[in-house]
């Protein structure tokens, strides 16, 4: 849940089971020659690249251009022509917002696991301020008409809190993830151990909250569960969420497991019929030898492509957080499968970590 980021280098694995270096270069239209070929090598592969990401949002597009949002000061940015190669935008917040010391006392501006959707003409950007181990927690709201920052109109607004958890509450409220069903509702998913997972109906003229007291819906349960995400596909719902325990390097245990339900406030079911509510949930992606403890799901959809992106603990590069980019599809059940990355093993060729 808590990592600094530093400058990107990418690369893409190769079919061989070998890692290539891809050239540095800037890309300016998604359809050059260059580009398709690095999407190409990126559907059959996978990505790793060199980042220290920590909890990834969805992606989202801006003009010409990729973004996502990642734990940091400020909450930091990421921007793509390709969404091969990665470079840090400019923080969302210089300086933490005046009510962020009432949540958490001597809150320093270190703002965990935010979330990121284009809805009516805004981006808006759902994040946490929490301290660890203790729910003494907020999700609050930022909104820009756009993510380039030579808009003249580029601007983030601090809409406040949108919902908030204390010591009597048996919920967590960090983690946000945002879903616009097709009737044009927006709902938040949220939560992180205690109670588990619950489900947020918004407001979807101003992104709020409904009402001070309006309800929530119980997703799922586990005694280590957080970063849920739901993704529509095929009349399901699908409720991906984190088992397990994250920030220790090599050393973690997250992993993804999904459930579905026919609708958003659920029930969700696993694979085998059990409830997500009630401990169930099926594996989707786990640990695969360097590929270590992955989390914090994302599902960007775009020229009928769907990736899923997720952080993982590079244990080639001790531990470190990185951004993952795996091609989706869904099997003859109507199930998510992911694409394999090639290799996660060392190699010479490997570009070394901008310090």
């Amino acid at each position: 849940m808590k990592h600094c980021t530093t400058q990107v280098q990418t690369w893409v694995f190769t079919a061989l089971l070998t890692a290539s270096a891809l050239p540095a270069q800037t890309l300016t239209s998604t359809n050059s020659a260059s580009n398709a070929e690095a999407l190409a090598s990126l559907e059959r592969n996978g990505k790793r690249d060199a980042s220290f990401v920590h909890d990834p949002s969805t992606i989202v597009k801006c003009g010409d251009e990729y973004w996502f949002f990642a734990t940091g000061p400020g909450v930091s940015s990421w921007r793509s022509k390709n969404l091969v190669q990665w470079e840090r935008g400019p923080k969302v917040l210089s300086a933490p917002p005046p009510w962020s010391t009432n949540v958490v006392v001597g809150h320093r501006g270190y703002f965990w696991a935010p979330d990121v959707i284009h809805h009516d003409g805004r981006y808006l950007l759902y994040y946490s301020v929490s301290k660890f181990g203790e729910n003494t927690s907020a999700i609050a709201l930022a909104s820009n008409p756009t993510l380039d920052p030579a808009a003249p109109d580029f601007r983030w607004t601090d809409e406040g809190i949108i919902v908030q958890s204390r010591k009597t509450n048996d919920f967590n409220a960090i983690d946000p993830a945002l879903t616009k069903t097709r009737d044009g509702k927006l709902w938040l998913s949220f939560g992180s151990f205690w109670s588990g997972i619950k489900l947020l109906p918004l407001d979807p003229k101003t992104g709020k909250r409904l009402a001070p007291e309006s309800p929530l819906h119980a997703l799922a349960y586990h005694k280590n569960i957080e970063a849920a995400a739901i993704h529509h596909h095929d009349g399901y719902f699908h409720l991906f969420v984190n088992w397990g325990i994250c920030c220790r390097g090599v050393n973690s245990t997250y992993e993804i497991r999904v459930g579905r339900s026919r609708e958003i406030t659920g029930p969700y079911l696993d694979k085998d019929g059990a409830e997500l509510v009630k401990d169930g949930g099926s594996l989707l992606l786990g640990s695969d030898g360097a590929f270590i403890g992955p989390g914090h799901a994302g599902i960007f959809e775009e020229g009928g492509k769907v990736w899923f992106s997720c952080h993982f603990y590079d244990g080639t590069k001790r531990g470190a957080a990185t951004l993952a980019i795996r091609p989706l599809r869904w099997d003859d059940s109507g199930w998510p499968v992911l694409g394999q990355t090639a290799t996660e093993r060392a190699s010479p060729q490997n570009p070394k970590v901008a310090k």
